[in-house]
């Protein structure tokens, strides 16, 4: 029985970290901020998430769900959370109409990068800085270093992680075997393991450019294979252009590989990209670690056949060995009138239970130093160990990494304009690049 132990394996973080079925009466738009407490005296806290808390396929989010249980049968009595639960794709203007009508969750999830920051900016989140270095240093030294990386404004810790995940290409090895395809290792192998695949009868790539994010994960990765790390910095800090002849080089081979997509994929939704990848209709998916509870728990019988790689290199490019990461995170509200109730319950999110069940049913990866049973957990959180032991760095996902959030919505479109033939490829760079000189490069 193999016991893992994963502070070590994240030593790169440092380098550069990555319908509303269960609401109740918080959720009908009168989140607990500084509410009064019940008859019983009982503390009422909300939290607000990006997904359905009764999923019956997502495992992480049933994760999510136990914690919640469990946090309000501990503290029975005491204190109780009442969730908020929205579709993903609306979650960010729900919570800032919440957040501007001062009815700001107790507790929310958020992305890292720029969408931390802006809630932070306007002055939504709680400073967590004084709490961990104080009263809470042990739950702080708990946590695999580096993990804050992304997570800090201006010095201050402004949110909590829950798990880890990075961005890698699943694959189904029953189809690669039936087509007599090899992982490919660079960009030209893998496209010719498309045409193959393609000769073959199966459709090689399921990607989602109805949900943009899922698009640009592949043209993020493509402009960072070209150029590195440098070549975003630069334009971020207005030293550099987004015609640079490798973003130029990087979504050039995005709009070739798109070609090998399935034909649905202007419309498809995450959520119809990844059931065609499990239901075996395409041999491959870019996507999060995230999705390995998504999988599994929808067809348990794939897991077997479900293959990780690394996203390949390009030749005379950039590092090939870099992987695109992120976390999920909780922000306490700067006005929640029951911090000790919000602290007590992000806490239980990380505690030894929930993090072994992140691991070993969920195959996402634990943020603290807990060990778990490797023989339990989900094949693919192997293979994506693995590959991140072997990895030089990571990124978080580009269009977090961009100046702004909104300046990651115009790459996302972009990337999608350049897709469905509406521009080409210049012209969508020259719309991030008119963009930035707009919004970013003043």
């Amino acid at each position: 029985m193999k016991k893992v132990k994963l502070c070590v394996l994240f030593g790169c973080l440092a380098v550069a970290l990555a319908g509303c079925s269960r609401e109740g009466s918080a959720a009908a738009g009168s989140p607990s901020s500084g509410s009064s407490a019940s008859k019983k005296e009982v503390v009422e806290i909300s939290w607000m998430f990006w997904d359905d808390l009764e999923a019956p396929t997502d495992l992480m989010s049933q994760g999510y769900a136990r914690v919640i249980d469990r946090f309000n049968e501990t503290y029975a009595g005491t204190y109780h959370c009442t969730p908020i639960t929205t579709k993903l794709e609306e979650y960010e203007v729900r919570l800032n109409a919440l957040i501007a009508s001062n009815r700001t969750p107790d507790v929310f999830i958020c992305n890292p990068g720029p969408d931390l920051n802006a809630v932070v900016e306007a002055g939504a989140a709680a400073d967590l800085t004084p709490i961990l270095n104080g009263t809470e240093s042990d739950w702080y030294n708990s946590f695999t270093k580096g993990i804050f990386e992304r997570l800090t404004y201006e010095g201050r810790i402004m949110a909590v992680p829950t798990n880890f995940a990075a961005a890698l290409v699943f694959y189904n090895t029953e189809l690669f075997e039936r087509a007599g395809v090899q992982v490919p290792e660079t960009y030209e192998e893998w496209i010719a393991c498309c045409k193959k695949l393609k000769a073959a009868g199966i459709t090689p790539i399921a990607c989602s450019a109805g949900t943009p994010w899922c698009l640009s994960i592949l043209a993020g990765y493509f402009c960072d294979r070209a150029g590195g790390p440098d070549n975003l910095a630069r334009v971020n800090a207005g030293r550099g252009s987004w015609l640079d002849p490798s973003f130029r080089n990087g979504v050039s081979k995005l709009k070739e590989l798109s070609q090998y997509f399935q034909k649905t994929a202007a419309g498809d939704s995450r959520d119809q990209a990844t059931a065609a990848f499990y239901d075996g209709e395409c041999a491959m998916l870019v996507q999060g670690s995230w999705v390995i509870g998504q999988i599994n728990g929808a067809n348990p019988g794939f897991e077997a056949h479900c293959g990780v790689f690394s996203f390949p290199a390009i030749r005379g490019g950039a590092d090939p060995n870099r992987m695109i990461v992120k976390t999920d995170n909780l922000v306490m509200s700067s006005t929640t009138a029951h911090q000790d109730a919000c602290i007590a319950f992000m806490k239980m999110f990380t505690d030894d239970e929930a993090q072994r069940y992140t691991a070993e049913v969920a195959g996402k990866i634990p943020v603290t130093g807990v060990s778990f049973d490797l023989d339990k957990a989900p094949m693919q959180l192997g293979y994506v160990q693995r590959i991140l032991a072997g990895s030089t760095g990571t990124l978080g996902f580009y269009n977090e990494s961009l100046a702004t959030t909104e300046a990651g919505t115009a790459f996302d479109n972009a990337m999608v304009d350049i897709f469905l033939d509406l521009c080409t490829v210049e012209e969508g760079l020259q719309k991030v690049e008119d963009f930035y000189k707009k919004n970013i490069w003043k």
